[in-house]
């Protein structure tokens, strides 16, 4: 039990707890996003179906990812794609505040800037198109969740484990206001988006040295 409170699995537990945080919350506010242009009825029902897929999704690629990144090279691919995650989460931490609000209000059913309609100002568009703009979401979101996660808690499965459980808990339960907590304070984002590139630069470093023979042997 006491290996479980060394420095270096407590370095581990805290980045996967800030990477869940971050990606629940990111993950949130783009559902939001993708069901904002949809009437009222049918907004909840577009958010469910978002978090739920999620949910399962998560489970699915945590069984994949754990076995594929013990395979040589796939570490080093897995570093590579969380840099392109890093990219692209920088790029949505800066959305306009109106287009986030917009998302934002769909998943409170609030009216946050007070303009008289709840996303008001959101594209409108059909379930079906909400609902594919939301499994694509989630399909490359989940799997970013459970590369970074699997990254940064590699060497120790019982991290691994807790990391896994804590995002399928956070998306089924505390989404939405984690996403209300992260627009609130930005710098929390941008401390996750760090921590994100720790990892994924430890993981290329890892990857080189882990295919460095084999391309020395060929």
């Amino acid at each position: 039990m006491s290996e479980f409170f060394t420095p270096e699995v407590l370095t581990a537990l805290f980045q996967v707890i800030m990477i869940d945080l971050v990606l629940a919350g990111d993950n949130a506010i783009v559902i939001g996003l993708a069901a904002a242009g949809l009437p009222k009825e049918q907004r909840a029902k577009a958010i469910l179906i978002g978090i739920i897929a999620a949910t399962v999704l998560r489970i699915g690629f945590a069984a994949a990812t754990t076995q594929l990144l013990q395979i040589v090279g796939l570490l080093l691919a897995g570093g590579v794609l969380l840099l392109w995650v890093c990219w692209k989460m920088w790029r949505e931490l800066r959305h306009s505040a109106a287009e986030e609000t917009q998302g934002m209000e769909a998943l409170t059913e609030s009216d946050m800037d007070q303009d008289g309609a709840i996303a008001g100002t959101a594209p409108r568009k059909t379930f079906a198109q909400a609902a594919w703009q939301i499994v694509i979401a989630d399909v490359s979101m989940s799997l970013d969740n459970v590369l970074a996660v699997a990254g940064a808690a590699r060497e120790h499965p019982g991290v691994l484990v807790f990391g896994l459980a804590l995002s399928i808990a956070l998306m089924g339960i505390a989404a939405s206001f984690i996403a209300r907590v992260l627009q609130k304070y930005r710098w929390i984002a941008y401390v996750g988006l760090v921590i994100i590139l720790y990892v994924s630069c430890e993981m290329i470093y890892r990857g080189v040295f882990e295919v460095l023979p084999y391309l020395q042997g060929s």
